[in-house]
């Protein structure tokens, strides 16, 4: 009779196990395939290879932390680091925004399992997982920058779309350290929202209020005038921005001949075509988004069904371009002034 206890227990705990094994297997394939996570481990940023732009410009006196925007436009929810096609498109994002940073600084960008495009098309509560899913990398590469490379040197942070997202987020984690704030000579987060809100909750975060206040945050996103709402800037809800053309953060319009050039650069970072005052802009104060003037929207389409017509978001720095290419200059010089470096 014992021994037929014991046999029949052992039989459980065999069941038990059993079941809780293809418990487990389940999971595991809910994870990597429901929400679409790679398999692979975090990027280890000691490795060259896991960044796209590393210590270029080694003779700049000033660093930057470049972050780049949405590339992975697969059926998938998180961009592999396995997929060269896909880090091609990275890398080429990356060049096409170059021009504005590298006669000034020496440039880090870190290869990161970012959230596809197809996460967008997702309510943003069920966005979050997969963008801060992807924000654990860039953390991770900012980390190791500041342990290993940054050796007290200012440095620019800055990412455009996703990749201002990313910055947001690391303004949040990290820079409420004073040490580490008083090293950021800005922060250029444009191509997403920053809801007032958020500012005031961080204090770490300081939008800018002029073509040179230092430590502050460089935000807008650009839109036709009759545009009512984006995924980017939804109704109801006010960001943080400034005009790039006349650095004002109220609605006084900027003309277009204030504009000094729009420019569109390919993958490789060369201008393929340049036009001083193509268009002016004015802030709209209630929902804190940068109105693009005296273009016909037909001829700047939004490029991603995620976006109406009259959503200028894949041009907001190409728009602007040597405006912002100058008051980048101009916040380094000031901050250099100030600090004695």
């Amino acid at each position: 009779m014992n021994k037929f206890r014991k046999t029949n227990a052992y039989q459980r705990r065999s069941i038990l196990v059993s079941v809780l094994c293809l418990c487990l297997l389940v999971g595991a394939l809910f994870y990597t395939q429901d929400f679409g996570r790679p398999a692979s481990g975090q990027p280890d940023y000691a490795q060259k290879e896991n960044w796209a732009y590393y210590r270029i410009g080694d003779k700049k006196s000033v660093d930057l932390f470049l972050i780049c925007p949405t590339v992975d436009k697969r059926d998938e929810y998180q961009m592999s680091l396995d997929d060269t096609h896909t880090k091609d498109r990275f890398l080429g994002s990356l060049n096409m925004q170059r021009g504005l940073y590298e006669e000034q600084t020496r440039m880090y960008a870190p290869y990161y399992r970012q959230a596809a495009l197809k996460v967008y098309n997702l309510p943003p509560d069920a966005r979050e997982p997969y963008l801060e899913y992807a924000y654990k990398d860039i953390s991770a590469a900012f980390s190791w920058y500041l342990s290993h490379e940054n050796q007290g040197r200012p440095f620019i942070l800055a990412g455009f779309s996703q990749g201002a997202d990313m910055c947001f987020r690391l303004l949040k984690e990290y820079f409420d350290d004073q040490e580490i704030s008083d090293l950021l000579v800005a922060c250029y987060a444009i191509g997403w929202s920053c809801p007032t809100e958020m500012a005031d909750k961080y204090p770490q975060i300081k939008p800018a209020e002029s073509a040179d206040d230092i430590g502050t945050l460089i935000s807008f996103d650009c839109e036709a005038p009759e545009v009512k709402e984006t995924i980017i800037n939804p109704a109801g809800q006010k960001a943080c921005c400034i005009n790039p053309l006349n650095w004002r953060t109220n609605g006084i319009p900027a003309k277009k001949s204030e504009n000094p050039g729009a420019c569109f650069t390919s993958r490789s970072g060369v201008i393929q075509r340049e036009q001083a005052a193509l268009c002016g802009c004015y802030i709209d104060e209630t929902r804190g988004v940068l109105k693009v003037t005296d273009i016909n929207p037909a001829d700047y389409p939004p490029l991603m069904d995620v976006l109406p017509p009259g959503a200028y978001h894949v041009y907001d720095y190409k728009f602007f371009y040597r405006s912002l290419q100058q008051n980048i200059k101009n916040r380094i010089e000031k901050y250099l002034a100030l600090k004695g470096s």
